[in-house]
């Protein structure tokens, strides 16, 4: 299992992390988001799933990840 930190801008409230969270799990992974340092933790099985398709996912709730 593979751990990525990624800074997303956009995020602001409780929707915002139910959203990504969700997003992420639908995926095959877990998302941990922190609204206040705007990261988001995202731990997956790099052998399953790449790391674009997770940021294209987040990016698709309507954040960007930079």
């Amino acid at each position: 299992m593979q751990n990525i930190l990624l800074k997303v801008q956009g995020m602001s409230c409780g929707h915002c992390v139910n959203s990504i969270e969700e997003a992420v799990r639908k995926l095959g992974a877990a998302a941990k988001v922190d609204l206040q340092s705007r990261q988001v933790v995202v731990t997956y099985d790099e052998s399953k799933l790449a790391l674009e398709a997770i940021k294209e996912t987040i990016e698709d709730q309507g954040y960007e990840v930079v």
